[in-house]
């Protein structure tokens, strides 16, 4: 399962960065996209990286909030 996620928040990351700017994965399109996720490349590279940590942890809270309201 570690796994797929790791893959699933790789492949999202590097689609939004493909997909933000300039198309492609050429390194104009690498730093248009980081610049158009985050204003800057250095801020880019730190939404990128901790998009898929945040959203984990929001799954697995509502999880647990939602395993807490079934046990009550």
């Amino acid at each position: 399962m570690t796994t797929v996620g790791a893959a699933a928040g790789t492949a999202g990351a590097v689609g939004a960065v493909a997909t933000a700017g300039v198309a492609g994965l050429s390194a104009v399109g690498i730093t248009s996209g980081l610049a158009a996720v985050g204003g800057g490349m250095a801020a880019g590279v730190a939404i990128t990286v901790a998009a898929p940590a945040v959203a984990a942890a929001a799954v697995g809270y509502g999880a647990y909030c939602f395993w807490k309201w079934i046990s009550e």
